[in-house]
């Protein structure tokens, strides 16, 4: 069982930086490699929206339109982490984020995932 622990969430002023990580613990067998990452998040009252996603190398990235140059994702194969690093935030970031992973190639839809973090709360004061 893939296992993913979020952390790097917080409080941050409008404008500025966050970086959120998901360590992944993997089955015995299974490398890290193996799987495409994808960050999600949930504002209350909402449902759960992609924000980007990475192929297994992070040779392909992808981003939904209203995070496109201000977020990053990356991904550190040697240490089971993928990052999200988020500049020039907005209130409306406001939101819990999850990563996510899947085997195979990079995925944008929710359904797609088959494991998933607990989420870790960013919230953006204006």
């Amino acid at each position: 069982q893939v296992q993913l622990v979020e952390s790097g969430g917080g409080l941050v002023q409008a404008g500025g930086s966050l970086r959120l990580s998901c360590a992944a613990s993997l089955p015995s067998g299974r490398t890290f490699s193996s799987y495409s990452m994808g960050w999600f998040r949930q504002a209350p009252g909402n449902e759960r929206e992609f924000v980007a996603a990475i192929t297994w190398n992070g040779g392909t990235t992808t981003y939904a339109d209203s995070v496109k140059g201000r977020f990053t994702i990356s991904r550190d194969n040697a240490k089971n982490t993928v990052y999200l690093q988020m500049n020039s935030l907005k209130a409306e970031d406001t939101a819990v984020y999850y990563c996510a992973a899947a085997l195979g190639w990079i995925k944008t839809r929710e359904h797609e995932y088959g494991y998933w973090g607990q989420g870790t709360q960013v919230t953006v004061s204006s």
